[in-house]
């Protein structure tokens, strides 16, 4: 009889999770139950799997609505039907065309009109009907003669279980209507009758009207939504066959092979072998061929990528140049990516430049066919703080006492009847689906048109997404693509192509082997010189590399691990460098931690690591044991299952004759991996980044510097990337007119910025600047380019502070006086072509204009964010130290006092939940070092912005890494802003 029920997936509508909903059904005795969210499938697979759990028969379907007009209500008869659903609605989402009152001509569709539909249209078709709700009695009267009984069904919607919902009910509808809730309009939201109301009690109801429950049940009795969850939906074959798939696969095998390993590699071939069998026998031959195809397209295209996650573990994938790791050097195994045990379809990410990915995507639609490929879904949920303040706009709450709401929530709870109804009802929305957003990279290309697994819709960039999201994706049988974007493959592209065009030299960036031995990389990570480098580039980063001595790519893998949160968090990344450092002084917890971690000194850092710890140590399966690795990994939902293998973990461990201190220790250190292992080939892959990077870093740092400038930074900001290339002997000038581009360029060992990096500057500006340029040479004067291109004053002032007219010889303010003669008093001439201006050259007299340089430190901070100059120049004290980082390994233990110019800084909070930071800074002579700032410091000497600061504090070492225990700190003035009457100071470093 439910044959309209909305599940939270009815976004901003829906109160019940599928799994709230069958678990509700089950306990009332329903049999039959229907899912229609409103233009969505997305709960749709979670939904089936709940009923057919629960001994509930699932039906499937949509209610289509304009807005807050309902027009119909679909249900699938059977896959078939669930297809013509999503197609109709997929038409209808991409083309951003209301739906028309009347259902298009289904095959396998049940329709049913709301009642009203009856004073326009009568003429139902056999699989159409009319729902009537146990409130819309009255109306039969008025459409009796319209109305034949076996037409006409049950309507009971369910939105909410009770009145408490009700109201939850209409606070999402008033946020979705961004209304105050006294003001939400009636027709915005459901009546008080959609509730979840018992059979029995509907029933009773309807008994006037039995007819409409029989054609009810009748109905829903010929649904029958079978779906099969076990077979793959990819791309069945890349060729024209699965044979003709692993002979393709195998020619580029093995011709990859002899690129990477040459002739006669024994283990290299026997292990292609075992893996093409794999392959070939689980079905994989396609997605292989299919990623392969996509790398092959980018580069066609010129253009870099790096393969990572599992996928790297795997020999072919290395052949064939998805990625570039060496399984047999890392001694990876192909199991981790693709096994009949695996618990979860593989995945490649490959990851391609910020600024090529889209092109990337482009392609793979073109390719394979927009009804066959779409992004994934994720969806973006109501959590914490935004939910108070969604609620604190609905109760018509002014911002400061919102902001009061969210941060004295013990004081403010209690304060009147909207504060109290806003904390009733705001964890109820905890992980409410809000809206759909794009999946990082994830891209699903099926055998079948996708329509047959779900709607589409649009995004913004034009490329349509799916309605589910990975996990859903798996469920039903896809092994996405993941195709991302980073920066640092489009630092070492641009920097690839500054070489080839200033040097006549073509770099195989894919040489990786030689890289791992060349001597100056190995000298750039000793002296952890890796500033714009992936991945080893942060503060944090730095300081490991330095603690470890770095010096090799296997160091550097494990580096890239155990830096991330979850072993660092735990304290076993502090284990891993002392035991690093001596091996000798290891003791394991465990004899089989020994057997299983020696590799890695008993310490957990790849997701590997936890698999075979599970595994060979508690005696889990394979498939259990990949299930908790993707616990870890934040990609496995079903609590139930992964609580079961917790306690099998702890069952297994005392019938093993564990200790009950050391199981809980060992799984202790799993359990810190939550959210943040990587798997030992994406580690493997990000080094191998870091090791390209790290090649043309040594090789060409000037033109690796502007590479990651015009590629908008890393870690850092523009200014930091550009006092690396002056510590590498370059010399960086201002935006100039006849020199500079729209980004920055290098020519010899000068660095001219691009005029992007101008605050103000119009982007229509820096056009008509280019193409004056292009089109009739460089400017001579001054008066030239006025009478070139025709900017307004505002512009041209900008232009003339930032020194981009130096090369005429005449002073700023000499410049200015003319730009403001030439606006202002040369006689105006009706435009002709192009040109604003018609005048005569005049020479006028100006009297003596004093300058002071300190004028262009000022407006260079204010137009390109800093100086071009040393900041240590610009502070009105006399330095009283002369200290400098590289000085500190020297004085450890000492109290000193130090300048340094802020970089960054990371503030965290405590155990106690108390305040502190840590700092990064640049002394005077460019070095780089490190602060600590405990909270009671913190508290007294905080930040206050970039600048050059006063820092005294205790020096302190940790394996042989020096950094400041920060007992004072105060930020410097600077010295008079010259352009500024009188004694008014401009801090324009903040």
């Amino acid at each position: 009889m439910y044959l309209n029920c909305h599940s939270y997936y009815s976004m901003r509508y829906g109160t019940l999770s599928p799994e709230a909903l069958v678990e509700h059904a089950q306990k009332l005795g329903v049999k039959r139950l229907a899912l229609t969210d409103i233009n969505l499938i997305s709960g749709v697979y979670d939904f089936v799997k709940e009923c057919k759990a629960a001994g509930i028969e699932p039906v499937v379907g949509v209610e289509f609505r304009n807005g807050d007009e309902l027009r119909y209500i679909c249900l699938a008869q059977n896959t078939e039907g669930f297809a013509e659903i999503n197609q109709h609605l997929s038409t209808h989402l991409l083309t951003e065309t209301p739906f028309a009152i009347q259902a298009p001509n289904f095959n396998n569709v049940y329709v049913i009109y709301p009642i009203e539909v009856l004073s326009t249209y009568n003429r139902l078709k056999p699989h159409e009907y009319v729902g009537v709700g146990h409130w819309q009695f009255n109306a039969l009267f008025r459409f009796r003669s319209q109305l034949e009984p076996e037409k006409a069904v049950a309507w009971q919607p369910v939105t909410f279980l009770d009145r408490p919902n009700y109201n939850l009910h209409r606070l999402l509808r008033a946020i979705d209507h961004n209304a105050l809730l006294s003001k939400l309009p009636v027709t915005a939201h459901a009546t008080v009758h959609e509730h979840f109301m018992p059979p029995a009690e509907l029933l009773k109801l309807f008994e006037a009207y039995p007819e409409m429950i029989l054609n009810t049940e009748r109905l829903l009795g010929n649904c029958e939504f079978v779906f099969d969850n076990e077979s793959p939906k990819n791309k069945r074959v890349f060729t024209s066959s699965a044979a003709d798939d692993l002979e393709l696969l195998q020619k580029l095998a093995y011709d990859g092979m002899l690129y990477r390993y040459g002739k006669g590699h024994k283990e290299a071939k026997k292990r292609v072998d075992r893996e093409l069998g794999i392959i070939n026998e689980l079905g994989f031959g396609s997605y292989f061929l299919i990623t392969w195809d996509i790398i092959r397209y980018a580069r066609s295209r010129g253009y870099y990528h790096v393969g990572r996650g599992s996928g790297a573990n795997s020999m072919v994938a290395y052949c064939v140049g998805i990625t570039d790791v060496d399984p047999i050097e890392l001694d990876l195994y192909f199991e981790r990516f693709i096994n009949p045990h695996r618990t979860s379809p593989p995945d490649f990410d490959i990851d391609f430049s910020w600024d090529e990915r889209d092109e990337i995507i482009d392609y793979v639609f073109k390719r394979y066919g927009r009804d066959h490929v779409s992004l994934m879904a994720t969806y973006n949920t109501f959590k914490g703080r935004s939910i108070y303040r969604e609620l604190g706009k609905v109760f018509g709450l002014p911002k400061p006492e919102i902001d009061d709401l969210i941060n004295n929530p013990s004081t403010v709870q209690h304060r009147n009847e909207h504060t109290q109804y806003i904390f009733k009802y705001a964890p109820m929305m905890i992980n409410f689906p809000e809206h759909l957003s794009i999946h990082a990279g994830g891209i699903l290309i099926s055998e079948e048109p996708m329509y047959r697994y779900s709607a589409l819709q649009p995004m913004p960039k034009g490329f349509p997404i799916c309605q589910f999201d990975m996990y859903v994706a798996e469920d039903v049988g896809f092994a996405k693509f993941d195709v991302l974007s980073q920066r640092g493959l489009g630092h070492i592209k641009t920097c690839v192509d500054i070489v080839r065009e200033n040097h006549k030299v073509n770099i195989d960036i894919h040489a990786v082997q030689d890289f791992k031995r060349d001597p100056k990389i190995r000298q750039k990570l000793v002296e952890h010189e890796t500033m714009g480098a992936f991945y080893v580039e942060s503060p944090a980063m730095r300081q490991l590399i330095w603690k470890l001595r770095c010096d090799n790519y296997l160091t550097l893998v494990a580096a890239s691990s155990i830096i991330r949160p979850g072993v660092s968090a735990s304290g076993m990344m502090q284990e891993y460098i002392k035991r690093h450092h001596n091996p000798a002084s290891i003791s394991y917890i465990h004899p089989k931690m020994e057997e299983l971690l020696q590799e890695t000194y008993g310490v957990m850092v790849y997701q590997e690591d936890v698999i075979k710890v599970a595994h060979h140590f508690a005696g889990l399966t394979l498939a259990e044991a990949d299930v908790l690795r993707r616990a870890m990994s934040g990609k496995y939902r079903s609590k139930k299952e992964f609580q079961r293998i917790v306690d099998k973990w702890f069952v297994n461990c005392r019938e093993r004759g564990y200790p009950d201190d050391i199981a809980k220790e060992v799984w202790r250190q799993i359990e810190s991996f939550s959210g943040y292992s990587f798997s030992k080939a994406h580690s493997a892959s990000f080094a191998v980044e870091s090791y390209q990077s790290l090649y043309l870093k040594a090789y060409y740092p000037r033109e690796f510097m502007v590479a990651v400038i015009n590629n908008f930074g890393g870690f850092y900001n523009t200014e930091m990337y550009a006092h690396e290339a002056s510590r590498y002997g370059a010399k960086l000038e201002a935006p100039e007119i006849n020199q500079s581009l729209y980004l920055t360029r290098i020519e010899d060992r000068t660095i001219w910025l691009g005029w992007i990096h101008i605050q103000g500057l119009e982007s229509r500006s820096i056009d008509a600047m280019l193409k004056s340029r292009t089109d009739e040479g460089d400017f001579v004067s001054f008066q030239d380019f006025v009478h070139r291109v025709p900017l307004g004053l505002e512009q041209m002032s900008i232009l003339i502070r930032v020194g981009a007219f130096r090369s005429f010889g005449l002073s700023k303010k000499e410049l200015l006086w003319e730009a403001h003669f030439f606006h202002y008093k040369a006689p105006k001439a009706v435009s002709q072509g192009n040109e604003l201006f018609e005048w005569e050259e005049q020479k006028f007299e100006l009297p003596p204009l004093e300058s002071h340089w300190l004028e262009d430190c000022y407006d260079e901070m204010e137009l390109l964010g800093f100086p071009l100059d040393s900041p240590f120049k610009l502070i009105a004290e006399t330095p009283t130290s002369k200290l400098t980082a590289s000085e500190l390994i020297h004085l450890v233990g000492k109290r000193v006092a130090i300048y340094g110019y802020m970089v960054t800084y990371k503030a965290i909070r405590t155990k106690n939940h108390k305040n502190m930071a840590f700092g990064y800074f640049i002394d005077h002579e460019g070095e780089f070092f490190d602060t600590t700032h405990f909270p009671q410091n913190i508290e007294k000497y905080p930040f206050r912005g970039k600048g050059v600061y006063y820092i005294e504090g205790k020096v302190v070492e940790e394996y042989g890494f020096p950094s400041l225990e920060v007992f004072f700190m105060r930020k410097c003035e600077l010295k008079t802003d010259p352009r500024v009457s009188g004694n008014a100071r401009m801090n324009a470093l903040n």
